[in-house]
């Protein structure tokens, strides 16, 4: 049998950006609030659904952030900042922490986790990570999270995201 060499270089997409997109929507997420707090004592926050479990020893996460964001400074400086799951009654929370503009804490109850980023309340779980690695890669910074503390509430329907909408019931 004769083998090939791999390539050295993947090859040119064979499709466009929003083609991407929209086959990525494809791939039903659960629904995250990343928070922290800056060394000037303000509160930071963001809805995401690019989360993922990295290793169970040590505990690591992962989450991906647009190098555009104007967040991007401030979760690349701090050192705590806290993952969490929304349950299925936190859409207008998601959708709150999405918007460009306005206070995304306000009216918001949480409470500081021991990294100082809050933990929402009501959410389905809670990761307080420690700002463990940042790598840089395309148009996105992947943040890797080592979690000190983790909580969760059990029986908690959690949000999901499919082809760009929300889901909060869950079909067995």
């Amino acid at each position: 049998m004769l083998l090939t060499a791999s390539p050295l270089h993947a090859l040119p997409p064979s499709f466009s950006r929003e083609q991407f997109r929209e086959a990525l929507g494809m791939f039903a997420t659960g629904v995250t609030i990343v928070t922290a707090r800056s060394g000037d004592g303000s509160f930071f926050g963001l809805t995401a659904n690019s989360f993922n479990s990295v290793s169970l020893t040590p505990p690591l996460v992962l989450w991906s952030l647009a190098r555009s964001a104007a967040s991007m400074a401030a979760f690349r400086a701090g050192s705590h900042y806290a993952i969490n799951i929304l349950s299925a009654d936190q859409q207008d929370l998601a959708q709150q922490f999405a918007a460009r503009d306005g206070d995304r804490f306000a009216g918001v109850e949480f409470a500081l986790g021991s990294g100082e980023a809050p933990l929402l309340h009501g959410a389905a779980a809670s990761f307080e990570c420690f700002n463990r690695s940042r790598y840089d890669e395309g148009d996105h910074v992947i943040f890797v999270g080592e979690v000190e503390r983790c909580t969760h509430r059990p029986g908690a329907s959690p949000l999901l995201f499919h082809g760009g909408k929300f889901y909060a019931e869950h079909p067995l």
